[in-house]
């Protein structure tokens, strides 16, 4: 079972910048595809961000140019900076990860809320 721990939300002003750190732990094969995604209230989760081993990159069109995700695969963690953040990015913060063998999981959200 694999484990995603995220860390590194929280209350920010609009203009202003945070880091999503995801951590995962448990799998027993390497993970290919690491992602962040966000679900503001009542709306549908959508994807932020996804990283494949690789480094192979793809943002949704509303945070390019503001947001750069990262990985570093020795430790198995997936970052997430966010800059000139927008009340509109206010959201819970999901983690996923996809082994090359298995599902995709997921961590259990952290809080990012913009002020404007």
């Amino acid at each position: 079972q694999v484990q995603l721990v995220e860390s590194g939300g929280g209350l920010v002003q609009a203009g202003g910048s945070l880091r999503l750190s995801c951590a995962a732990s448990g799998s027993k094969f390497s993970i290919n595809v690491m992602g962040w995604y966000r679900q503001a209230p009542g709306k549908q989760r959508d994807l932020v961000a996804t990283i494949t081993r690789g480094r192979d990159i793809n943002y949704a069109d509303s945070v390019k140019g503001r947001f750069t995700i990262s990985r570093d695969n020795a430790k198995n963690t997936v970052y997430l900076l966010m800059n000139s953040l927008k009340s509109e990015d206010t959201a819970v913060y999901y983690c996923s990860a996809t082994p090359y063998i298995g599902p995709e999981y997921w961590g259990r959200g952290t809080q990012v809320t913009v002020s404007s």
